[in-house]
């Protein structure tokens, strides 16, 4: 009579399938300790060639053998190289997660960019600065294009740091547009110093001069010429 699953004990782990079941409940039933010790520890092995694909797991032989004490039903005696967990543990919930509760106030900009200007505001030295306005300044116009796929003028970019600066981050407007300050694409610094009139063109006495180079003959050229100076040499023979 054939027997169905339906009518079967369930299975605890049923990645290890019915077997490996069968086999954990009949090391239950043998008396002598350290036989049923050297029966476990081939059967964790077996159970190590059933999910090959868990052994770059950490702790795998420790997970192997918390499962068959969860396989036995936590009554398995045996001295084994792992302590038997706790019944309890069993299907008790993870912790929940605190999130962190920093509100930001441009998302696009992100946690850092506001540690950056945190960190700025403290600066002393005038020089550093403006140098780490400069900086923040050409970072937060990145994320602002990226995040929006648009162009922005540098005075959102000013005027939102200086929010977030809580008014004590400030660069002349003026200056970081006709210096490209806050560019931070090569071909828009270009063009800033073009209009301002950094980039000039070179003089004709600085200009590389040109090295005029003879066309080089081709073979056939070549050959045509050997034998048009061969006939004139016949001809001058006669």
């Amino acid at each position: 009579m054939n027997e169905y699953n339906t009518s079967k004990t369930l299975l605890i782990l049923k990645e290890y399938g019915r077997n490996v079941q069968k086999l954990v409940d009949y090391i239950l039933t043998i008396e002598d300790k350290e036989k049923r010790t050297n029966y476990s520890k081939t059967l964790v092995e077996l159970m190590r060639q059933i999910n090959p694909a868990m052994r770059d797991a950490q702790d795998y032989s420790q997970k192997l053998w918390d499962d068959l004490y969860i396989m036995s039903q936590f009554k398995l005696d045996v001295d084994g190289p792992y302590v038997m967990p706790e019944a309890s543990a069993l299907g008790k919930k993870p912790k929940k997660l605190n999130y962190t509760s920093n509100r930001i106030k441009y998302k696009h900009y992100g946690r850092n960019v506001e540690l950056l200007i945190a960190k700025a505001v403290l600066l002393e030295d005038e020089a550093e600065r403006e140098g780490a306005i400069i900086y923040i300044g050409r970072l937060m116009k990145s994320f602002y294009g990226t995040w929006n796929k648009e162009n922005v003028d540098d005075a959102v970019i000013l005027e939102h740091m200086i929010e977030l600066s809580k008014n004590r981050l400030k660069l002349d407007l003026t200056r970081i547009k006709s210096e490209g300050l806050f560019e931070t694409n090569v071909r828009d610094k270009d063009r800033v110093e073009r209009d301002r009139g950094d980039i000039r063109e070179k003089p004709d006495n600085m200009k590389p001069e040109r090295k005029l180079f003879k066309k080089p003959k081709r073979p056939n050229d070549m050959g045509n010429n050997n034998s048009t100076n061969n006939n004139n040499n016949k001809r001058r023979k006669i």
